[in-house]
């Protein structure tokens, strides 16, 4: 069983290009990379995967965060982790789901956080990923995303 906490998205605006949960993302990762929790993303496709990684190479010197697409980087991966197809180990405790069903093997960690964005189509998708997540018997949590981002504000 896994905690999946859901954070609400009440931006529809992209920031930069990036759907507004890449940038809510990159904050989650930067702060299990902080708390020395190694995580891994998980993305549609590829190309998603190389728009993530994309992004996390933007972030502030100061806010770096060592990461590499999954088959890449050192053995046993980079404290981060961006894939688009299942992970061959599961040495991670948190799964970041940037997909819009949920990953098969999410099980297997202990913590999943999912996204509910602001555009109706979109938060349709996120319901049914709610209740196919109760479904497989997960304890649930959904929180404002402002939560994250006060939190990486104040320290």
């Amino acid at each position: 069983m896994s905690n999946v906490v859901f954070y609400l998205l009440d931006e529809t605006a992209e920031a930069h290009n990036q759907p507004a949960h890449f940038a809510l993302a990159c904050l989650l990762a930067t702060r299990s990379y902080r708390q020395k929790q190694k995580c891994l993303i998980y993305c549609q496709n590829q190309q998603q995967a190389e728009q993530f990684d994309e992004l996390l190479w933007q972030l502030p010197n100061d806010a770096f965060v060592p990461h590499n697409l999954a088959g890449e980087g050192p053995v046993g991966g980079a404290p981060v982790e961006i894939c688009w197809q299942p992970p061959n180990q599961f040495n991670r405790p948190l799964l970041i789901n940037l997909t819009d069903t949920i990953p098969v093997f999410h099980q297997r960690f202990r913590q999943v956080i999912d996204f509910v964005p602001a555009l109706e189509t979109l938060k349709a998708q996120a319901r049914e990923r709610y209740k196919q997540y109760r479904a497989a018997g997960n304890q649930l949590d959904t929180l404002p995303a402002s939560t994250i981002i006060s939190e990486s504000n104040d320290g």
